[in-house]
């Protein structure tokens, strides 16, 4: 079974190195690379929510034909959540599961902590979070590279909101660090009303990125659920 990975805000494919490994000899592991960063880093990133999960759901397109799932982190779980009703709405099948990660579920008004308007504001956020390493926000060269994705990236999130729909029919398995300073456990309980089918909240220890600490727990989260649990290949 295919498992596509959505980075967060200013992330790269990269970012998914270590859970790919930990489920090497499970799943076929995949994960999306952004326009403007890393090997893409000159073309124009996606200024907008919805366009860029168009193009996403097209390029998957091809990829349904055979069993997958969805793990989405942070901007993520969005792009994963939009992703599948665009793929449900052109007719293609559900994932058999979605995991969305480091998300509240989607609100008719943007968060607070995605409305930033300056680089001062994103930068300040990024630290906070810690997804970033301190080596590229201090260093001016790396910075310049990489805050033309991130000036993206919160500008899409910052002009998203939920606008209603019909649910998701697939299971989902909401994931969140118990730390995380952006996103409650209620908040992303929330998610249980974006699918008529299963639901699972996993709270974890750690903060946003509870991902770089809890690698392995992920990977078992992730195995059960779709080779163990009823989701078979």
């Amino acid at each position: 079974m295919r498992l596509v990975c959505f980075p967060h805000a200013g992330g790269a494919a990269s970012a998914f190195l270590p859970l790919s490994r930990a489920l090497g000899g499970h799943l076929d592991v995949l994960a999306v690379q952004y326009p403007g960063r890393q090997d893409r880093r000159r073309e124009e990133p996606y200024h907008s929510i919805a366009a860029h999960a168009d193009a996403l759901a097209e390029v998957m397109e091809p990829l349904t034909e055979g069993p997958y799932a969805l793990f989405g982190h942070s901007m993520g779980a969005v792009l994963a959540h939009e992703t599948a009703r665009r793929l449900v709405t052109a007719g293609r099948p559900e994932p058999r599961r979605v995991f969305l990660s480091g998300r509240g579920a989607p609100s008719p008004l943007p968060g607070a902590h995605d409305r930033l308007g300056s680089d001062t504001e994103i930068l300040a956020a990024v630290g906070a979070l810690g997804g970033t390493g301190r080596a590229v926000l201090d260093d001016p060269e790396l910075l310049a590279m990489v805050m033309p994705a991130l000036r993206a990236d919160y500008g899409a999130l910052g002009t998203y909101h939920w606008g209603g729909g019909s649910p998701l029919s697939c299971p989902l398995t909401v994931l969140v660090g118990d730390a995380d300073p952006v996103v409650g456990v209620a908040e992303a309980a929330a998610w249980r009303g974006h699918t008529t089918g299963g639901f699972d909240l996993r709270v974890l220890s750690g903060g946003h990125f509870y991902l770089d600490d809890r690698t392995d727990d992920v990977r078992d989260i992730i195995t059960t659920s779709l080779l163990v649990a009823g989701s078979p290949a």
